[in-house]
């Protein structure tokens, strides 16, 4: 495979290089490339639970929050859950 970097991207390797924080050109590579699929994991992951919400939403298993006293409430309920597993 081929790649065309920029004059900015080849310098900012080079800087990488001299300043020892790289050995060769391929580890900036197989950095960003690392740096890249886990975004892309993170991503896939947050769609996924963005799906399953609207799935739930149209089974009717949501709750409409129309206030920020509502929103207090269900944050306090989850943060309530959250430490009883922990215990647990």
């Amino acid at each position: 495979m081929e790649l065309h970097l920029s004059a900015e991207q080849e310098a900012f390797i080079r800087e990488g290089i001299e300043s020892g924080r790289l050995q060769k050109p391929e580890e900036a590579i197989e950095q960003a490339m690392s740096l890249w699929e886990e975004r892309e994991r993170r991503r896939l992951e947050i769609l996924a639970a963005v799906q399953a919400a609207e799935a739930s939403l149209q089974r009717g298993e949501g709750r409409v929050i129309t206030s920020r006293e509502q929103m207090d409430q269900l944050a306090q309920s989850v943060k309530q859950r959250g430490m009883e597993r922990w215990i647990a």
